[in-house]
């Protein structure tokens, strides 16, 4: 505690440079579409929709950093019109003094219609570049006007291989290896459901144990906390999940 509070391992682990995101090449990679704005130098606003963990607020911090443009973070479920004129202002100020503002908005589909509408101004005259995460479809969640001005990018869930890589550098960082067999290594990467924070926070779980005996699966079930299926009652992943259940 006498450097600041400890901080969570999967804060430590964010990738300091674009090239170190992992599960997004479609989007980073060649003729992927970050990839040509990051070449071209020109960053858009954007909508990111995808799930949870799959690196939505780390690419926006990096595409800031790679543009030097000031971040700015908001949340839409703490934050109201007062949080919103107060960013705005700010920006304002720093594009006076030859500074953009990116502002990024998590879980963007919170604000309604008329908070929505409020980011036009400002995003059209170039005072921010918003930048909105979401893990609802855009086009339900979104004003028509609001989706006009950005590029939606839908971020991947990751898959095994880059689940498999965030253990790696888990690993790497805490100097020793999971208490865990092979076959439970597998099983944790299943619990985690593509989510790259969810696995870390798994991870840093098993770290606190002795490095002996190996865990394996039936005890790790036993040890850390099981993943909550996502299901939203009323929403997309609802009729995604009937959907699943026609087709099979």
């Amino acid at each position: 505690m006498e450097h600041g509070p400890p901080r969570p391992l999967a804060d430590r682990l964010r990738p300091k440079r674009l090239e170190e995101v992992i599960g997004q090449d479609h989007l980073l990679q060649g003729e992927g579409p970050l990839g040509r704005m990051v070449a071209a130098h020109r960053i858009p606003s954007l909508i990111f929709w995808g799930p949870p963990g799959s690196g939505k607020t780390s690419i926006a911090r990096l595409l800031a950093a790679h543009a030097g443009l000031h971040f700015e973070q908001l949340s839409a479920v703490f934050s109201g019109v007062a949080d919103l004129r107060k960013a705005f202002e700010a920006a304002k100020l720093r594009r006076q003094h030859g500074q953009g503002t990116l502002l990024f908005v998590d879980e963007i589909h919170r604000f309604n219609r008329s908070q929505q509408d409020g980011f036009l101004p400002y995003v059209e005259d170039g005072t921010i570049i918003l930048v909105g995460a979401t893990t609802e479809n855009p086009s339900f969640e979104l004003n028509a006007a609001l989706l006009s001005r950005a590029q939606v990018l839908v971020l991947k869930r990751l898959d095994d291989a880059a689940l498999e890589t965030l253990l790696a550098r888990a690993e790497a960082l805490e100097g020793r290896p999971l208490p865990i067999d092979g076959d439970a290594r597998a099983a944790l990467r299943a619990m985690a459901d593509g989510d790259g924070r969810f696995v870390l926070n798994l991870a840093e779980e098993l770290f606190t144990l002795p490095p002996s005996p190996l865990l394996d699966t039936a005890r790790l079930m036993q040890t850390v906390q099981r993943r909550v299926p996502l299901y939203d009652k009323a929403q997309e992943g609802h009729y995604n999940l009937i959907s699943a259940l026609h087709k099979s």
